[in-house]
């Protein structure tokens, strides 16, 4: 079986998951976008209001601003493969607990990455960043540092875009340029450790007319 059908498998087994309570608050679970044959995985926090509704992860406005921060350092959302920590939007777009992350991330983006196998791994974010990690990391210390997950992946967390979106001033610029920094220094190492792979398309995504809302 394929990487593309493996992820399919999954994905919908994922349609059906009632597993725990954030399920019953939301539309329905959000999976992945992008190229399965990516070296480049991005793992951000949750689904919010904008991608329960459309399915898609990082469809928003935190996704919006990644999709101009990933073509300034040359890279484009079918070139590379988006996903989250949990799958369901938690009610009130609040921020999912360490439980919660661990529940959720152990029975979907576990099998997730064991079946895409990056060579590099971009945690966007605290949450991403603890479970990949490890607790008591710290977004605003250990970003820009490479470390190795549970399951043996290179990675290095950045700021999440819905930080930036929080920002103004010399604070925006400064972690503009940050993001910008690490998005460069793990589209090099994956490039490295995948020879040939091209991680930008000719335009970037238009995510909005490949998705339509599911309510």
């Amino acid at each position: 079986m394929s990487v593309r059908e493996e992820l399919a498998k999954l994905e919908n087994e994922l349609k059906h998951c009632e597993q725990c309570e954030l399920r019953r608050d939301c539309i329905g679970t959000c999976g992945w976008f992008g190229n399965p044959g990516s070296p480049l995985v991005f793992v951000g926090e949750g689904p919010g209001q904008v991608e329960d509704e459309y399915g898609c992860p990082l469809i928003g406005p935190s996704g919006q601003l990644l999709d101009k921060a990933l073509w300034a350092a040359k890279m484009t959302r079918d070139r590379v493969l988006t996903t989250n920590v949990i799958k369901c939007r938690p009610k009130g777009n609040r921020t999912p607990d360490i439980a919660e992350a661990e529940y959720c991330a152990k029975r979907w983006l576990n099998r997730e990455l064991e079946i895409i196998q990056p060579k590099v791994i971009v945690a966007l974010g605290g949450v991403a960043l603890h479970y990949l990690g490890n607790p008591e990391m710290r977004i605003t210390r250990d970003r820009g540092q490479w470390f190795r997950t549970e399951q043996g992946f290179d990675c290095i967390a950045t700021y999440h875009p819905a930080y930036l979106l929080r920002q103004y001033g010399r604070q925006l610029v400064a972690a503009k340029w940050d993001v910008f920094h690490d998005l460069v220094a793990a589209r090099e190492r994956a490039e490295m450790l995948s020879p040939g792979y091209q991680f930008m398309s000719e335009a970037p995504v238009q995510l909005f007319k490949l998705y339509k809302k599911r309510v």
